[in-house]
């Protein structure tokens, strides 16, 4: 497999305001409010009961559609059962997009999130016995992610050194201390009691009953190699200049009892990052196409 050594550059500006650009309108309730359905992995989080009311009082109703899986929110958005979904990454985004041939595109920004390795039998990286089993999660950017992790702690060796679009196969066994084994990202965390570790993605840690605290490894969030896994909202093509989804991306951005409440589900580990669009979109076109090249 060849691996695009590209580098993503994704200027970030501060939280500012964000000017709301012009575009066609949602519908319209009942009430005379514009309606928004917005898809999201864990509808339960409190910044979402925040968002809808803070959204209420600027003329958005808001309605919070949750999804168990990673899988299920980008067809529904495809499919129009949903006006915008939040839960995803750009490496994520992109790799939807070219498997389906779909064009789903930024809307605006939220955070970027450290990927965290967890264990409930070993206290650190260096307790982990040599032959041990350590599970990631099996989508394909968030594996690559995983990977990039262990190999980060030393638990495994990546052919070429690794990138976002590593696979199983990219591991040197031979020079690797663990063995590799991939699941739904929504069992890793139960996969617990029977291998050494597990990736566990944000969206599961706590419901897990592990605090992020608990985390053995982790990913640094300001490493620019980090900047493809900003979260993203995302609409489908050709409705990224919709004043009103805009509108609530800013009110997002910023309402501070929003982003309390996504450091509180997070455990103080987002790091909030406000990206225009139109580079989030270049960034994304980049992803893509390195995603194709992939084969």
């Amino acid at each position: 497999m060849i691996h695009s050594r590209r580098l993503l550059v994704i200027a970030v500006v501060p939280f500012l305001a964000v000017t709301v650009a012009c575009g066609s309108s949602a519908a319209s309730s009942e009430g005379g409010d514009e309606k928004v359905r917005l898809g999201v992995v864990g509808a339960s989080d409190p910044e979402w009961a925040i968002l809808t009311d803070a959204a209420a009082e600027e003329g958005i109703d808001l309605e919070v559609v949750d999804f168990a899986e990673y899988t299920q929110p980008n067809p529904a958005l495809t499919e129009g059962d949903l006006d915008l979904n939040q839960f995803q990454h750009l490496v994520y985004l992109a790799r939807y997009n070219v498997s389906s041939g779909e064009e789903l595109t930024p809307v605006g920004s939220t955070a970027i999130y450290p990927l965290g390795l967890y264990s409930t039998k070993h206290g650190s990286v260096e307790d982990i016995p040599e032959g041990s089993t350590v599970a990631v999660p099996n989508d394909e950017s968030n594996l690559a992610r995983g990977l990039l992790v262990l190999q980060s702690a030393g638990l495994v060796v990546l052919k070429d050194g690794g990138s976002a679009f590593s696979t199983i196969d990219d591991i040197d066994e031979e020079a690797s201390k663990v063995t590799v084994t991939t699941l739904d990202a929504s069992l890793t965390p139960t996969s617990l009691p029977d291998v050494a570790a597990a990736i566990i993605n944000n969206d599961f840690v706590q419901d897990a009953g592990l605090s992020f605290d608990d985390a053995i490894a982790k990913d640094d969030p300001a490493d620019p190699a980090a900047a493809a896994y900003v979260n993203v909202f995302a609409s489908r093509a050709g409705e990224e200049n919709n004043e009103t989804y805009l509108k609530l991306v800013s009110i997002y951005q910023d309402t501070q009892e929003v982003l309390d409440a996504v450091q509180e589900t997070s455990g103080g580990t987002a790091e909030f990052l406000k990206v225009p669009a139109e580079e989030l979109k270049t960034s994304l076109d980049t992803v893509e196409e390195d995603t194709k090249a992939q084969g």
